[in-house]
């Protein structure tokens, strides 16, 4: 049997203020061969996965929180013990409106790494309304932030 053990994976952190945490897919113990799953946790006000897209179709499943969430031209609030699903190639942002962390579970298929997250860590994420389509009206802006070098003093 094999497990994954949340405590016992580290994840990683990006610049949008959230951590991700693979429990199916990447350095997961857990390969499969359809899909992949993880637990994402967005930080209070504002914390965010950045708008993207990718060939995967992708389900996001909210725990616990509340966040605007926009899919191609939609833009919805979501809350505890909601999905929604994105389609293939379709543009999407999550944002937590909220005071504490927004904890959710993704789930896509077929799995393989999302160049989101290489974007991201580099800080070239196409930029909304501009190499990208534009968020829906209303929306939180998407963060571009470039990650903090840490390697200098």
């Amino acid at each position: 049997m094999i497990v994954s053990d949340l405590t016992q994976i580290a994840g990683r952190t990006y610049p949008a203020r959230r951590r991700t945490q693979n429990l199916v897919g990447g350095a997961a113990p857990i390969q499969a061969h359809n899909f992949a799953m993880g637990w994402v946790t967005l930080e209070p006000d504002g914390g965010q996965v950045p708008w993207h897209n990718h060939d995967q179709e992708e389900v996001y499943l909210i725990i616990e929180g509340q966040a605007e969430m926009c899919v191609g031209g939609e833009r919805q609030f979501l809350g505890a013990g909601q999905a929604v699903y994105v389609p293939s190639g379709t543009y999407h942002q999550m944002t937590n409106l909220g005071k504490t962390p927004l904890k959710m579970i993704y789930c896509y298929g077929p799995p393989g790494e999302v160049a989101h997250w290489r974007q991201e860590l580099a800080g070239t994420l196409p930029r909304a309304g501009i190499e990208a389509p534009p968020l829906p009206e209303g929306a939180r802006p998407q963060c571009t932030d470039k990650p903090k070098d840490n390697s200098r003093g």
